[in-house]
């Protein structure tokens, strides 16, 4: 079980204590908080956008247990790094969550367990649990871990009531939950006239062993590297390293002696006022050790080994191994008990074989009794019935004797009658012939007739499939018929259609030839306007040319009467010659305009006049050049 299964083990009881209603869901701003917690305890960095990303389709509802495992690995399992947090940290922000919810015991029970032994046994049961959900814990591993807590209390489990526990249907079925179980531990049945400080201490000894990777714990004399003295040190032996502290209380921390595959333990003989020596050889140091006794220095120099031997095959705990084996065992003692079953229904099944076929064998030799006796009897009508036979053909020989005689008489009176029977024969063979030639002529007719009235049969077949295919054709053309009224019936319209459209066009032609006269008589008013317009300019050029000649110093200002003959207009042109001549172009280009849009609409009329009356206004306002 690698350290992302523990993990889950752990976040699922807190994603399930989220999930008030039991439906499979929780709410989004419950998954924020929890995240939010697990990377603190994970010592992860948390992104608060990412929860919200990841679910941006459903902001306001709630995300299941299958939605929320793709975030959860993606965003914090993916990002965990084993070493850089503590776990029993994260088993404990877990546990605070499921048994607000889940645990709750009696408060008059004297025997509820203290909520670490509580969170103790959770973490055991975790640990111990099937790798399937919802977790459970089979039979076998509740008394396995029970063992190991009375092992630790130096006393012997009554299995009395575990038994009578384990044998209800609910947990033979689907094994323990750990709240069935910690339920069970309350009750204090287990563990009865045990102390609650000794219960508590067992419990946390085994908590140490199985889930902290503890091999073995305890004091030990160290002798020192520098000062070659000796010192007693709380030693903790995991798989990987050799921890020892001041005191048992392991704050602290006084060294540490990495294992490897190059490390090896070895037994001493005593000396320097030492016994029970041994040493860790290491490739760098040596580490020189003294036990309280013999049994003691054995326990700690198997244990060393095996965590020296785990290291070398590559693997991080002693009781996830024996976790594996005993599942090993389990699912090897199914397979047995499988097959001791399946070997007893096919031993029963041959014993109902060999009992079916006894029985049969019963009855062949009844049936078999049964054809002796009715053969016997069979013999004896058989021979009753010869010896009826055999009386009755001795009378009938002497009967035959006696119409032997009588038989010959007849003979001859027989071979005469034969005579003439012969002679009627042959006249009935050669009528016999006769009429075989008559039936061989009356085949051969009714033959002949038959292929007449095959003949004929062929010929009111075609008739038909001819009438068929002339019926077709009429309908055919009676449709053609019918879709050339509807095509006519729709070219009358359309032409009724049409003379209503030109008898429109001839009226808007009308309207616009009206039009047309109606401009015709504007432009001769707007070339009078403009005849007006170019007299007044000449009249108005005549005065500026008067006003605008400049007075010089020492110069009288002529009489108002006087001639200006002498004052010139540079360069001045004639406006009103300029617009008589775009009065006459304009007056060509409406006749051509009118003239060419006499089918175009009332439409045209507009823009004639807009166009006439711009330019009027131009010649009027934009194109006279007064310097």
């Amino acid at each position: 079980m690698d350290l992302r299964s523990e993990l889950l083990k752990s976040i699922w009881y807190g994603f399930t204590a989220l999930d008030l209603e039991k439906s499979g869901k929780v709410s989004k701003s419950q998954l924020k908080v929890l995240s939010h917690n697990l990377c603190t305890v994970l010592s992860i960095p948390h992104d608060p956008v990412a929860l919200e990303e990841h679910f941006r389709d459903d902001d306001d509802g709630p995300v299941s247990s299958q939605g929320y495992m793709p975030y959860l690995n993606k965003y914090i399992l993916d990002k965990v790094e084993e070493g850089c947090f503590v776990k029993e940290e994260v088993d404990e922000l877990c546990w605070t969550l499921t048994a607000k919810k889940n645990y709750k015991p009696a408060k008059d029970n004297k025997n509820v367990l203290p909520g670490k032994d509580a969170f103790h046994l959770w973490s055991l049961f975790n640990f111990l649990s099937e790798d399937k959900y919802p977790l459970v814990m089979v039979p076998d591993e509740v008394e396995y871990l029970l063992k190991k807590i009375y092992m630790a209390m130096s006393v012997e489990l009554s299995c009395v009531e575990l038994e009578d526990f384990i044998s209800q249907d609910a947990v033979q079925q689907s094994g323990f939950t750990v709240w069935s179980f910690l339920e069970m531990m309350n009750t204090g049945k287990i563990t009865k006239g045990m102390g609650q400080e000794i219960t508590s201490m067992a419990i946390e000894e085994v908590y140490r062993e199985i889930v902290a990777d503890v091999l073995k714990e305890g004091y030990l004399w160290k002798k020192s590297q520098l000062r070659r003295n000796w010192k007693e040190r709380w030693f903790t032996l995991r798989p990987i390293t050799l921890d020892y502290y001041t005191s048992e209380d392991r704050k602290e921390r006084q060294g540490s002696i990495s294992l490897d595959g190059n490390c090896c333990v070895e037994v001493l003989p005593d000396r320097d006022g030492k016994r029970c020596m041994f040493c860790l050889k290491t490739l760098s140091k040596t580490y020189e050790m003294s036990a309280s006794d013999t049994k003691q220095r054995q326990e700690w120099t198997a244990a060393i080994q095996t965590a020296i031997r785990l290291h070398t095959e590559g693997k991080t705990s002693l009781h996830k191994d024996l976790k594996l084996k005993r599942r090993e065992q389990r699912e090897q003692r199914e397979r047995r008990r499988l097959a001791k079953e399946e070997e007893q229904q096919r031993f029963l099944a041959l014993q109902e074989e060999k009992e079916r076929k006894l029985a049969e064998l019963e009855l062949l030799k009844e049936a078999q009794r049964q054809a002796q006796v009715l053969l016997e009897q069979d013999e004896m009508r058989r021979r009753q019935h010869h010896e009826e036979m055999q009386q009755a053909l001795e009378v009938q020989l002497r009967e035959a004797k006696e119409s032997r005689a009588t038989m010959q008489a007849e003979m001859v009176l027989k071979e005469e009658e034969a005579e003439r029977q012969r002679k009627r024969i042959k006249e009935l063979e050669e009528m016999q012939t006769s009429l075989e030639e008559a039936l061989h002529q009356e085949i051969k007719a009714r033959q002949d007739e038959e292929v007449f009235r095959y003949a004929q049969t062929g010929l009111l077949s075609e008739e038909e499939e001819k009438m068929k295919a002339l019926m077709v054709l009429q309908e055919e053309q009676e449709e053609y018929i019918l879709k050339t009224q509807r095509e006519k019936q729709e070219l009358r319209q359309e032409m009724e259609n049409k003379s209503r459209s030109l008898e429109e066009a001839q009226r808007q032609l009308e309207e616009i030839r009206a039009n047309r006269h109606r401009v015709d008589q504007d432009v001769v008013a707007a070339q009078r306007k403009l005849r007006q317009a170019s007299t007044n300019v000449k009249h108005w050029n005549v005065q500026m040319n008067r006003l605008m000649r400049p007075i010089g110093p020492g110069e009288k200002r002529p009489s108002r009467g006087g001639s200006f003959s002498s004052f010139q207009i540079p360069s001045q042109r004639d406006p009103g010659l300029r617009l008589r001549q775009r009065s006459e172009e304009q007056d060509e280009e409406s006749k051509e305009n009118v003239d060419n849009s006499s089918s175009a609409g009332s439409g045209c009329e507009g823009g004639r006049r807009e166009r006439v009356e711009r330019r009027l206004s131009q010649a009027s306002n934009g194109d006279m050049d007064i310097p």
